[in-house]
């Protein structure tokens, strides 16, 4: 069986037994468990809430096996060699055992003044999607959504529609560290209610939980 850990904020990590894919290791997450004896490395965007390079380059530099897959301007900065390759949206290709397609382009608009940056969304085994910083519905069926629930570039009302988008036929949250619990609390009863409405179910996942998927 296939299983997901979720780390804190929008790191998680696959496990199929014999493989090992973690997408999106950043820095408000729990980089120690989430990148022990990983295979290959998903990033979605070059945000540290996405990627903690210094700790990427060190896991990369103890494992000449770990491939890590980014869009091509933070391929690029992470200066890996051959251990980091770039993908872009409509690429297919398999990590880890995985099968992976890329979707998505850029990151969510925060403001006109704030420039926007290269986004890749992920959908894995044609089954959990991670869309990253964006809310890109991706043109094939999802069954689980790793949803942001909150972040500047967003709002309720677009994690909501997202959902709604997508119609998954379950979802988690993701990008969720940036609110105390009240807010998560207050962000989640919409999210759970208009999920159900729409033949989702939304489940909250604590930090370093896992599910079968």
């Amino acid at each position: 069986m296939t299983t997901l850990t979720k780390f804190t904020h929008s790191c998680v990590r696959l496990d199929d037994g014999d493989h090992t894919l973690v997408i999106d290791p950043g820095i408000f997450s729990e980089l120690d468990a989430a990148l022990d004896g990983a295979d290959e490395v998903l990033i979605t965007h070059e945000h540290p809430d996405h990627v903690d390079v210094d700790q990427v380059r060190k896991a990369a530099r103890a494992d000449s096996r770990l491939r890590i897959r980014t869009p091509p301007n933070l391929a690029a900065a992470l200066d890996l060699g051959e251990q980091v390759v770039a993908v872009t949206p409509g690429e297919r290709f398999e990590a880890a055992g995985f099968g992976v397609e890329v979707f998505g382009g850029q990151h969510g608009l925060l403001h006109p003044t704030v420039p926007v940056v290269q986004n890749n969304c992920y959908l894995i085994n044609d089954s959990v999607y991670h869309p990253g910083d964006s809310v890109i519905v991706p043109t094939k069926p999802v069954q689980l959504l790793l949803l942001p629930i909150h972040a500047p570039w967003s709002s309720t009302a677009d994690a909501m529609d997202f959902v709604v988008s997508v119609r998954p036929s379950r979802a988690i949250q993701i990008h969720d560290a940036l609110l105390n619990e009240r807010g998560l609390s207050f962000v989640e009863a919409h999210v759970m209610r208009i999920s159900g409405e729409h033949g989702a179910e939304y489940t909250h996942l604590d930090a370093a939980s896992t599910i079968g998927i």
